[in-house]
């Protein structure tokens, strides 16, 4: 059977499993057997089947897994998203629609040789910093939460800081790759100019408060540095650097020092000052009030969940219990329908996507291929984690989303873009691999 015969079939087994979920959200949420979540399934089935007819003409010997892995996650985001705010779930659909055709388009378009990104290394690098710079351009920049994510134009809203991830790893994987001998050399020169964008990005990341994508893009940087030189040293002095920044940061600014405070004691048995509204409260009523109802949804959970449709995120006046649970805390949400088995389940479907991954960066051939895969399964890595071990009071919480899962458009179309680019290098890899 070809790869994509092989993706064909997974792909169905994937659409079976998801239909099978959006169905019981549905019939749960009307509490009557109804099937209006044919048409749902129906659409995110087309939207994946164009998707695969697309890496079949494009990309035909890429790997057969990846494509399967994601349009499960996203059909599991999809689930959740709309039995938590089903506008939210309508728009989601269409932005799982926008990032199949983000990613169509980069399969058309570098379907001949993805490697003429690398002659742009510098450009991508210097795009990298002026994206993370918008959000603080007076009259583009939305602060939501305390954080300076957000560009409005227009009617347009998105996070500059997604796109600015994918061009960062390709500016690493070209300028690493260029000089990856002389860097495991310890030639300082050499890091002048990787220093200098990283340096300015990380400031940018700082200057508007989005610390969760700071540690992640210093993350990616590191190991890519890694497995471009086999250095471990880099790695130590990259992670006591990190150490010091973070020592840093806590001492001059205030949204950090709550970060780790919120992570360290989220209950207290006396009131304290609440940043929220300047009051004396119980921190668990005030700064932590949403991990902590993050983690007795996870709890109510047990092993086997309440099962989809049937959680508690609301009261019985409708207000939510967890504020933007479909966007910070949607794993939470996850956790107590399915369960410790569920939850477990939908990590080891990222784990399967990063092995898969990381798999795609040691076949390929050349250094740019290698590096950018690795880079870009990382990022997949990384991300994931610090969600996720945010909720689960495993690191202190950020604000970034589980991929393919959270509800957010920039998120979707970013990722599904990187989706495409390790596509391009699985195929490529497997065409001239050496018979």
């Amino acid at each position: 059977m070809s790869a994509r015969n092989r993706e064909l079939a997974t792909l169905l087994l994937a659409g079976l499993v998801a239909s099978t979920a959006f169905a019981s959200a549905w019939i749960s949420g009307l509490a009557t057997v109804d099937y209006g979540w044919l048409p749902w399934a129906a659409v995110l089935g087309g939207i994946f089947l164009v998707a695969h007819l697309v890496a079949r003409w494009t990309v035909p010997d890429a790997d057969p897994t990846l494509l399967p892995l994601v349009a499960l996650i996203s059909a599991i985001g999809l689930v959740f998203v709309y039995r938590i705010e089903p506008d939210d779930g309508r728009r989601q659909l269409v932005w799982i629609a926008v990032g199949v055709v983000a990613f169509a388009l980069v399969l058309f378009w570098l379907r001949y040789d993805y490697r003429v990104l690398e002659r742009y290394k510098y450009v991508f690098g210097v795009s990298a910093i002026v994206l993370l710079m918008l959000p603080s351009v007076p009259g583009l920049g939305q602060r939501v939460n305390g954080v300076k994510l957000w560009v409005d134009i227009g009617p347009l809203r998105f996070q500059p800081g997604e796109i600015a991830k994918i061009f960062l790893v390709i500016f690493l994987a070209g300028y690493l790759r260029d000089k990856r001998e002389a860097l495991a050399r310890g030639r300082l020169k050499d890091f002048g100019p990787l220093l200098a964008i990283w340096g300015a990005a990380m400031l940018v990341l700082v200057q508007t408060s989005d610390l969760g994508s700071a540690l992640l893009n210093f993350g990616i940087f590191l190991a890519m540095v890694y497995a471009a030189t086999g250095r471990l040293s880099f790695v130590l002095a990259g992670l006591a650097l990190f150490a010091g920044g973070s020592a840093l940061l806590y001492d001059s600014l205030s949204r950090v020092q709550q970060r780790v405070t919120v992570w360290l004691q989220p209950w207290t048995d006396e009131k304290v000052h609440c940043s929220i509204n300047g009051l004396l409260e119980y921190r668990q009523n005030c700064d932590s009030y949403q991990l902590v109802k993050s983690l007795y949804s996870i709890a109510n959970g047990g092993y086997g969940g309440t099962g989809i449709g049937r959680g508690t995120f609301e009261t019985v006046d409708g207000t939510p219990l967890i504020p933007y649970l479909q966007t910070d805390f949607v794993y939470s949400a996850i956790a107590q329908e399915l369960g410790l088995i569920g939850a477990a389940a939908v990590l080891l479907l990222f784990l399967a996507l990063v092995a898969r991954g990381m798999r795609v960066a040691l076949v390929a051939h050349d250094g740019f291929s290698k590096l950018l895969a690795a880079g870009l399964t990382f990022g997949f890595a990384l991300q994931t984690f610090i969600i996720v071990g945010g909720v689960l009071r495993i690191v202190p919480l950020t604000g970034i989303t589980l991929p393919f899962v959270s509800y957010g458009g920039s998120s979707v179309v970013s990722n599904f873009v990187m989706l495409a680019l390790l596509l391009l290098v699985s195929h490529r890899a497997v065409r001239t691999a050496p018979t």
